[in-house]
């Protein structure tokens, strides 16, 4: 028996849905090892943030973005990751009172900030901004929607001691998705990954294009 046939149509038509998301072409999306614990259907996808070939304008971009820019003004060359990513989709058709339905969305982005923004108190609850702001742009229906954002101070000591302090930014999120068409989700996650990493917003009416076709592909 082919082993499609297995898997519920709910999981397929999701899997269908992802398969069509469009996303930024400084993203490069590939599929992952999928967690086998957490329910009986998974896929998890990984990602990385690249920076742009092209140098906008110092206003619109912030963070590693700025910083890479910044150090290839001054004859190095600039970091290629800004940011890094997981979007993980479980189904388990039985249904789970935690999710308050079958479908839930696990996610992890992370990005280097720059000082100034690092030290701000307010990062934490700005960063749950964004990812609310990124699904209601995407029209993504959700609820029980939960998250937790951490700052990582990274300090180098004795051969390292001359590399400079690094501030990170974890935001660990999970949601339920209204139905199985998950594709406005990964979507708004991949434009939140970018703005984790300090690219500017698309302009209005500029698509955006996959970089290139994932294996689930």
């Amino acid at each position: 028996m082919n082993a499609l046939a297995q898997v519920p149509a709910e999981f397929l038509h999701a899997l269908g849905s992802l398969r069509k998301a469009r996303c930024r072409s400084e993203l490069r999306l590939d599929e992952i090892p999928a967690p086998s614990r957490l329910a009986p259907y998974a896929v998890a996808l990984g990602t990385e943030v690249m920076a742009p070939s092209h140098r906008p304008g110092p206003a619109s971009i912030h963070g590693p973005a700025a910083a890479a820019l910044s150090r290839a003004s001054g004859g190095e060359e600039p970091d290629d990751e800004l940011a890094t990513g997981r979007f993980i989709l479980l189904y388990d058709p039985d249904g789970s009172a935690v999710w308050d339905g079958e479908f839930r969305i696990v996610t992890y982005i992370r990005a280097q900030l720059e000082p100034e923004m690092g030290n701000d108190e307010m990062l934490g609850s700005v960063a749950w901004t964004w990812l609310v702001e990124a699904l209601e742009n995407h029209r993504a229906p959700y609820r029980a929607a939960g998250g937790t954002a951490t700052r990582v101070l990274s300090e180098s000591f004795g051969t390292l001691a001359d590399r400079r302090e690094s501030i990170d930014i974890e935001l660990r999120a999970s949601w339920t998705p209204a139905s199985s068409d998950v594709r406005s989700h990964l979507e708004a996650w991949s434009d939140m990954v970018c703005t984790f990493a300090g690219l500017p917003p698309l302009p209005d009416g500029v698509s955006a294009l996959p970089r290139r076709r994932t294996r689930w592909q």
